[in-house]
């Protein structure tokens, strides 16, 4: 069935999007203004963009036009931020941070969670999340009238020492990092716990359609 978006309305639009692209992944956002005032808040649309230069993207969807929420405004007037990932055992806390709450108001306390100093940025980390991405504002693309997308480049990681398998060789148990992803609708969420492996074919290991029949 086709959905032409010339004739489908901005929340149908939305609806159709995250219910056909998931898990995607979350990207916890912590953030400090000038006023040294610190946010946290979750985005889903996230993902890693490149590895060279290392470079993360999300987007932030705001409240009326011309807002992109505490977080936009602040990675625009500071230039940092901190991409924190949620695991399964943080997720009621990330849903906590969530919440609309007013500027002054700390959503990390309010979550119950650590502030952990960062090394490169100002924003602190989430000492209880397993993986923290310290991030400079590469630039950000005013998409929509409040809407805006956020390129960041990574500086430094964090991951939990008991998620770290080889150090030297930064390998990393992702299975055990337990990471959740966001679904469809108000409130669905997924776990990276059912996986399937599949190797990538190499050229010289490709047999052509239609080659072994003609054999």
């Amino acid at each position: 069935m086709l959905f032409d978006f010339d004739d489908t309305s901005n929340q149908n639009i939305y609806k159709l999007l995250v219910a056909t692209i998931g898990p995607r992944p979350i990207a916890w956002v912590t953030t400090q203004d000038v006023d040294g005032t610190v946010n946290a808040a979750p985005f889903s649309f996230f993902n890693a963009m490149s590895g060279n230069p290392p470079v993360v993207a999300f987007g932030i969807g705001g409240r009326g036009p011309g807002d992109v929420k505490d977080t936009g405004g602040n990675i625009r007037r500071t230039g940092e931020f901190v991409v924190n990932l949620v695991s399964f055992a943080l997720a009621e806390q990330m849903n906590i941070t969530a919440i609309d709450f007013p500027k002054e108001i700390d959503e990390l306390a309010e979550a119950g969670l650590t502030k952990a100093p960062s090394t490169k940025v100002k924003p602190p980390r989430i000492l209880e999340a397993p993986v923290s991405m310290e991030c400079e504002r590469l630039v950000i693309v005013d998409v929509g009238i409040d809407r805006a997308v956020v390129l960041g480049k990574v500086l430094a990681i964090h991951v939990q020492d008991d998620c770290v398998l080889d150090r030297d060789r930064c390998y990393i148990d992702t299975p055990k990092l337990d990471l959740i992803g966001r679904m469809h609708g108000a409130g669905w969420y997924s776990r990276v716990t059912d996986r399937f492996e599949m190797p990538r074919i190499d050229v010289k290991d490709w047999t052509p359609r239609g080659k072994k029949a003609a054999e």
